[in-house]
C-alpha cells in the first residue's frame, strides 16, 4: 500500500515553508514590547500555518491535474500525427532536458521511436479529472505545513515564562530549519553541513525581511 505520495523535496519544502511562517510569528513577537500572550501566539502560529497548508494543498491537486493533462494532451499530438519525423522531433524536444545529462544519442533515439509506436494510433481520453494521489498528496502537503508549527508548540504550552518559551521555539524552529536542509543535500548528494547552516540562515534572512516589511 503506497502511503507517501509527495516527492522528498516537495514535503521538505512545505516544511521550510511552515518553518518560516512560524519564525516569522515567533521572531516578530520575542521584540514587541508588553505583555507576551502564548496562548495567543499558539493560535495564530496554528492558524497561519493551517491557512497556509490549505492553499498549498489546493494549489497541489491544481498542479497535479493539469501536469497530467498536459502530458495527455501532449501524447494525443503524437498520436493523431501522421509525419513519423515530426512525432520523434516532438519527443526529444520534450525529453532531452532530462535525458541528455544520463544517456547517450543512441539510447534516446531508440527510446522515442519507442515512445512513438506506443503512442501512433492510440485512441488516448480527452482529459483526466481527479484522482485519489491527487488528495493523498495534498493531505501530506498540509501536515508537513502543520509540522512547521511543532517546534513553537511545544515550548510555548510547556514552558510557563512566555518570553523564555519564545526564545526556546526560535532555537528549536532555527534547529529545525538546519535539518531540512541538511536532509535537502543529503538527497541532492551535496554538502549537508553547508546546506544544512545555508537553509538556517536563509531562513533567519527571510523573516527578517518579511518582519522589516510588516509580514
Amino acid at each position: 500500500m503506497r502511503t507517501n505520495y509527495l516527492k522528498p523535496n516537495e514535503a521538505l519544502s512545505e516544511l521550510f515553508a511552515g518553518l518560516i511562517v512560524t519564525q516569522s510569528f515567533t521572531l516578530a513577537t520575542s521584540v514587541m514590547s508588553g505583555r507576551i500572550d502564548a496562548k495567543n501566539i499558539l493560535i495564530s502560529v496554528i492558524g497561519a500555518n493551517t491557512a497556509w497548508g490549505l492553499i498549498d494543498a489546493i494549489l497541489y491537486i491544481m498542479n497535479s491535474v493539469f501536469d497530467r493533462n498536459r502530458s495527455l494532451r501532449f501524447a494525443r499530438v503524437i498520436a493523431t500525427d501522421p509525419d513519423k519525423r515530426a512525432g520523434l522531433e516532438k519527443i526529444s524536444a520534450e525529453l532531452d532536458p532530462i535525458l541528455v545529462p544520463v544517456t547517450d544519442e543512441q539510447d534516446r533515439g531508440q527510446l522515442y521511436r519507442n515512445i512513438y509506436h506506443a503512442l501512433a494510433n492510440r485512441d488516448l481520453p480527452r482529459r483526466t479529472g481527479l484522482r485519489k494521489d491527487d488528495v493523498m498528496g495534498a493531505v501530506q502537503i498540509f501536515v508537513a505545513a502543520l509540522c512547521g508549527t511543532l517546534p513553537a508548540l511545544l515550548p510555548l504550552a510547556v514552558v510557563h515564562e512566555p518570553m523564555l518559551g519564545l526564545r526556546t521555539a526560535n532555537i528549536l524552529v532555527a534547529a529545525f530549519l538546519f535539518i531540512v536542509g541538511y536532509r535537502w543535500a543529503k538527497l541532492a548528494d551535496t554538502n549537508p553541513w553547508i546546506a544544512g547552516f545555508g537553509s538556517m540562515g536563509l531562513g533567519l534572512s527571510l523573516v527578517g525581511l518579511a518582519i522589516a516589511l510588516g509580514g
